[in-house]
């Protein structure tokens, strides 16, 4: 009875369950029946409430095959699953889905690599449909932990493992293209999800052979037919989609899992993995992010800073190809930081270097001592060459600020320096770091083209960069004067003036030149005499070599090229005259080498000059000079002075006019239309400016008395204030230059008296000025105290009593300064 009773209710079954159990067939090989599973399509369609129990029932038959392994018909069972997803999209769906991923979680759980690869595709098929409405309840937690499982993968048969792994990044991608453009599902960038998502994909991508093309921008690694199913491929697609989908508060979180990973896995030594990494991320990213992405790597580099040279090396590197890619763009307020942190790490580079030198106290250490200080010099090259980079690469008006912000790290003698402590490090130290950034400098300025002088030379900057050019240090001099160039040299000349030498004929080096601007005869005026000055000072150093004396005669060239006109064409020529009577008169004892290096000079660049002002009977006289000293004095010619070995005379006869340039023929050829050839007899004398007292040679008393000489020359007399105002008064006040000369001859005057006058002399002086000086200001200070008188009575006391004594207006007398 019982059965015939469960024999007459089977018909009686809901219709529902009649359908799904008709698309099972006997045998489960025969696969899913094509027309029961249309019935089953069509009575969902059409009555969506009954989707639910659809979802259920089909799972509950699911779950129990894959218990029994009835490996077929959960086959068939998720087929029919995928179709009813595909087919349906009302709202009744929702529930329905919660079945679908109850279903796939549970082939995921399964050991068996077919059912996990079965549940992949069905979940991507899911996460490639577009639902109408977000889903508020729906998490992904489990299904980011198990495809980033199945990622790792170590199964023992390759192909299988190569199956899963591609499953589980397939598997990851489907949880992204889900989640991220879901606004309820901004949780799927928290980092316990990217935790486990980014390593997942680097884990893949760390296995591709082509790391160079996997960090090309364009294309790919693994694209092709091939790269179906290559699991670096799929990674990297993956990190890439990932990546690109990032929005501006989820950025650090997407990039610090990287970071974990690289050191995790020792990838910064060596870090070709870790550049394509970054070459991926910043080529994936929104332009307006990049800047995230450098903060988080400096960042990671103040973390690494006491870990080994190497690894800071490679971080560094990294950097570098970040700021790389991301310099042409926006990055926003890290600039200055990045800079900031790389000469922060650059002193402590140093600092590790000199201290592990320092406690090197045994014979059996030097060599590993030496090891430790090569892998520094590793470090400093690579922030010597990320800071050149990254400065070369940014816009003129940035590097500019660049240029300001790493002389202002300089540390000069003398100076505080609030970056750069010049005290813990020692004279060796500071040279170190004054080299370094010198030389980053030099990168960071190369190709810089400034149309005015004015901005490319602020004063802030032009002078911390001469104080270091008066430093006893022949290459610090070498690099300041290379910086020059890179600025002066709008026109791309240098190449041609190469080397210190006779030029023969200028016109066929095709030296390219414009006609000098208003604001550039401005800077000449303003700081032409600082320029002149350091040349002079520079020339007689008495360690200078061939390399210094080549750039000395650069620096005068492309002077002459960019900022010559009429006046510093003399001024030039005054300068050289200068130059020629030192190396004469050697008042200073300088050695015959330089005494000979500076006649080279003088002779190397006069030659250019002459053939530059195109002026006929000046190139005469110069060839006329030149020509003699090759049959007489050889070594007044760069060509022999600067070879190995040449001989040295005993003394420099100065007797022998011809073999010398002369002031008075130079002034006939310059007499001509253009030219005040008159001031090329006022001799040369250098100015002392402010950037001396940045300098080691600082001497106080001769700056303080000259300011007070010139101070006390400049004031008017009376006499002269009632000078008689004619035409000839006038003209004389429009023409300053004899001013000028007069002016530069009593500071002259007054250096000279400084210097050789005793030291009575001078205290006497300095004493009589001071006692004027306090007289003045008595008289000052009684005006001041003292009431001054006024028209309504004084109040005087006299026996306890006060009385007022009018004093009538006409009567009191008023300072002259308040007459008018």
């Amino acid at each position: 009875m019982p059965a015939g009773v469960c024999g007459c209710c089977g018909p009686l079954r809901p219709r529902y369950k009649r359908l799904v159990d008709n698309i099972f067939p006997e045998d489960p090989k025969d696969g899913l029946s094509k027309s029961d599973m249309e019935k089953l399509t069509f009575y969902a369609v059409s009555a969506p409430e009954k989707l639910d129990r659809i979802g259920a029932y089909l799972a509950e038959k699911l779950s129990r095959d894959v218990v029994r392994h009835r490996y077929g018909n959960v086959v068939i069972a998720m087929e029919a699953l995928d179709q009813l997803l595909m087919a349906c999209h009302s709202q009744s769906i929702k529930p329905f889905v919660e079945s679908f991923l109850h279903m796939v979680a549970k082939l995921l759980e399964s050991r068996e690599p077919d059912l996990q690869v079965l549940g992949t595709n069905s979940f991507v098929k899911f996460a490639n449909i577009e639902e109408d409405t977000p889903s508020y309840h729906r998490r992904y937690d489990f299904f980011v932990s198990q495809f980033s499982a199945m990622c790792h993968s170590t199964h023992e048969d390759q192909e299988t493992r190569t199956r899963i792994r591609v499953a589980g990044i397939k598997g990851l991608q489907g949880v992204v293209r889900k989640t991220v453009n879901d606004e309820l599902q901004a949780i799927i960038w928290e980092p316990q999800h990217m935790d486990k998502l980014i390593p997942s994909m680097l884990f893949n991508m760390q296995d591709s052979e082509d790391l160079d093309r996997a960090g090309h921008p364009n294309t790919p690694s693994g694209a092709g037919q091939d790269g179906e199913e290559n699991p670096s491929a799929l990674a990297e697609n993956c990190f890439r989609e990932l990546l690109g989908r990032a929005a501006y508060g989820n950025m650090n979180n997407a990039v610090r899992p990287v970071l974990v990973h690289l050191d995790n896995h020792h990838l910064w030594d060596p870090n070709e993995f870790a550049v394509s990494c970054f070459r991926i991320i910043m080529y994936s990213i929104q332009a307006q992010h990049s800047h995230h992405v450098i903060q988080q790597v400096l960042n990671h580099l103040d973390t690494n800073n006491k870990n080994t040279p190497r690894v800071r090396a490679g971080i560094v590197q990294v950097l570098l190809e970040t700021v790389a890619i991301a310099a042409k763009g926006s990055v926003g307020p890290t600039v200055l930081e990045v800079f900031n942190t790389l000469l922060k790490h650059l002193r402590m580079s140093v600092d590790f270097e000199l201290g592990d030198s320092s406690r090197r106290n045994s014979a059996s250490s030097v060599s590993s001592v030496r090891g430790k200080e090569s892998e520094e010099r590793i470090v400093q090259n690579a922030i010597i060459q990320t800071i050149g980079f990254f400065g070369g690469n940014l816009p003129d008006y940035q590097r500019a600020e660049v240029m300001m912000f790493i002389m202002g790290k300089v540390p000069v003698y003398g100076t505080p320096c609030h970056a750069l402590d010049t005290v813990k490090i020692g004279h060796q130290g500071t040279k170190r770091i004054q080299t370094m950034l010198l030389s980053s400098l030099i990168m960071v300025t190369s190709g810089f083209k400034s149309k005015s002088m004015a901005a490319a030379l602020p004063p802030p900057f032009l002078d911390p960069l001469f104080s270091i050019s008066l430093m006893e240090d022949s290459e610090l001099r070498q690099l300041v004067f290379e910086i020059l160039h890179n600025i002066l040299d709008r026109h791309d000349n240098r190449a041609k003036l190469r080397g210190i030498r006779i030029i023969p004929n200028v016109s066929a080096l095709k030296i390219k030149r414009e006609k000098i601007s208003k604001q550039d005869v401005a800077f000449m005026k303003k700081h032409g005499q600082q320029l002149y000055r350091h040349i002079y000072l520079g020339c007689k150093e008495e360690d200078n070599v061939h390399k210094n004396f080549e750039l000395l005669f650069t620096t005068l060239a492309i002077l002459t090229i960019e900022l010559a006109n009429e006046e510093v064409v003399i001024d030039l020529i005054r300068l050289a005259i200068a130059l020629q009577e030192m190396a004469l008169n050697n008042e200073e004892n300088l050695p015959m080498f330089i005494r000979c290096g500076i006649m080279a000079l003088v002779a190397a660049y006069l030659n250019f000059l002459s053939q530059m002002i195109a002026n006929p009977p000046f190139c005469q006289h110069v060839s006329k000079v030149i020509e003699l000293r090759n049959m007489d004095a050889p070594y007044l010619l760069p060509e022999h002075i600067f070879r190995d070995k040449c001989p040295l005379p005993e003394s420099l006869d100065k007797e022998d006019s011809q073999l010398y340039f002369q002031t008075a023929d130079m002034a006939e050829c310059l007499a001509g239309p253009g030219y005040n050839a008159e001031r090329l007899s006022i001799p040369y004398v250098p100015q002392v400016t402010g950037e001396e007292r940045l300098s080691r040679r600082q001497s106080f008393v001769d700056t303080v008395s000259l300011q007070v000489d010139i101070i006390s020359n400049s004031l008017p007399e009376k006499s002269q204030l009632a000078e008689e105002i004619t035409f000839e008064t006038l003209k004389k006040a429009i023409d300053t230059t004899g001013l000028e000369e007069q002016e530069r001859a009593k500071r002259r005057q007054v250096m000279e008296k400084f210097q050789k006058a005793p030291f009575e002399e001078i205290a006497a002086h300095c004493e009589s000025k001071a006692n004027m000086l306090h007289d003045r200001l008595a008289q000052i200070f009684e005006l001041t105290i003292r009431p001054p008188p006024s028209p309504s009575g004084v109040v005087s006391i006299s026996a306890g009593h006060t009385q007022h004594q009018s004093v009538p207006v006409y009567e009191m007398k008023f300072p002259d300064l308040c007459v008018y």
